[in-house]
């Protein structure tokens, strides 16, 4: 990447962006020519500079869903760093985002459901998209795979509360993951009464 457009994506500098385009414009095609790489906007969702994003995706809507050489798309970069309304914003453009799968796999909602649910954001991805629940990373495993494994009882109460509203519930709870395990046995390996508790509230058939 050309430098100076890095110091623009990490200082949020539209004009600059603007400047480098007067002089090529073809300053931005280089990006989609190259499978795997960092771009403008990738820069713009780790530094957490909104605006500077938001131009990025007007003018190159291809970006939202490009992975880096770590396979991380920006809102997996903006999960990740924790910027809540980037997050947003970018799932206000295009709500598909949530389904977006970057490296092993992993959606934003796996991200999420990993570290909790800050500032209520499982529930937000959720509003946004649903069915982003029934996405599986190469392990086979749901975001509820993962609020069990790392016991985020706040992320696996809200995947719960969610599910049970949905006619997939059934296909979720029961999914197994490559090692045979549910989210249940998960949650039983783990100690988990709480969350073990939450999945049988409703009556279904577990395997």
């Amino acid at each position: 990447m050309d430098e100076r457009l890095r110091t623009a994506a990490r200082a949020g500098n539209v004009s600059d962006v603007y400047t480098l385009i007067q002089r090529d414009g073809n300053a931005l095609r280089c990006f989609d020519e190259v499978e795997f790489i960092e771009t403008p906007l990738q820069v713009a969702a780790e530094e957490g500079c909104i605006g500077f994003a938001m131009e990025m995706m007007n003018l190159k809507p291809s970006f939202a869903s490009k992975l880096n050489q770590q396979g991380l798309s920006p809102i997996h970069i903006a999960v990740k760093k924790g910027h809540k309304e980037m997050v947003l914003r970018f799932l206000e453009i295009d709500k598909d985002l949530v389904r977006v799968k970057g490296k092993k796999g992993k959606t934003p909602l796996h991200l999420i459901s990993k570290v909790g649910n800050p500032d209520g954001l499982v529930d937000r991805l959720l509003e946004v998209c649903p069915q982003s629940i029934k996405n599986v990373t190469t392990r086979n495993r749901t975001a509820l795979h993962i609020a069990a494994e790392k016991n985020r009882l706040d992320s696996f109460q809200v995947l719960i509360r969610t599910l049970k509203k949905k006619d997939y519930c059934q296909e979720v709870v029961n999914r197994k993951d490559e090692d045979g395990n549910t989210a249940l046995h998960i949650a039983a390996i783990n100690n988990q009464p709480q969350n073990a508790k939450l999945i049988s509230m409703r009556p279904m058939r577990l395997v």
